[in-house]
């Protein structure tokens, strides 16, 4: 039997992903048979359990992917926009725009929520430290009043994320979606120095 080079294996390792991505984002995760996805991808299940241990271990990987993708389109907005205060409110309303957009709205928004509950608030804590970071320039430039940034990141991360899950387990997400961006810049608006 040939041994498999690394690249071939992170190969393998991409595909499995790629695929599962897609299987648990129209499926679910609960309807998604590891038979099935495996031979979407071509391989066995064994490849399956050599990279990913089991099925919530991929479910695991699946969820820091997208959540990496999701830290990599918010920061792109900061990297982009020149005005802190403008980048800070457009990368909350992204963030609550986010949760109707498929993968995310099934994946993470439900899934990931049920079946990974001790670990979905390991991604957060990036989120409310960068988010804390940049209220405190905020407060130093005198956009926003001054306030315990953490404390504050944590109010605003904590109300992003509940107005994310109502927005994706709702009938009618874009109504819901563009109640949440009023609210949000009510809100926002009113920290304001």
């Amino acid at each position: 039997m040939a041994r498999r080079t690394r690249a071939e294996m992170e190969e393998t390792r991409l595909l499995l992903l790629e695929t599962a991505r897609k299987v648990f984002c129209y499926q679910g995760y609960t309807d998604a048979s590891m038979d099935d996805l495996t031979a979407q991808a071509g391989l066995t299940r064994g490849a399956l359990y050599h990279h990913f241990g089991d099925k919530k271990g991929l479910l695991s990987a699946v969820v820091a992917q997208i959540d990496a993708e999701m830290d990599a389109r918010l920061q792109a907005i900061s990297d982009n926009t020149a005005d802190l205060w403008l980048a800070f409110s457009q990368r909350c309303h992204t963030y609550l725009a986010m949760a109707l957009e498929p993968e995310i709205q099934r994946i993470i928004m439900r899934d990931a929520r049920a079946i990974l509950s001790d670990k979905v608030s390991e991604p957060s804590q990036s989120c409310i430290i960068s988010m804390s970071a940049m209220i405190k320039q905020l407060i130093d430039n005198k956009t926003l009043k001054d306030v315990d940034p953490e404390t504050l990141a944590l109010f605003i991360y904590g109300s992003l994320e509940a107005a994310a899950l109502w927005i994706a387990n709702s009938h009618d997400g874009d109504e819901q979606l563009r109640k949440a961006q009023l609210t949000l810049d009510i809100l926002l608006n009113s920290l304001r120095a």
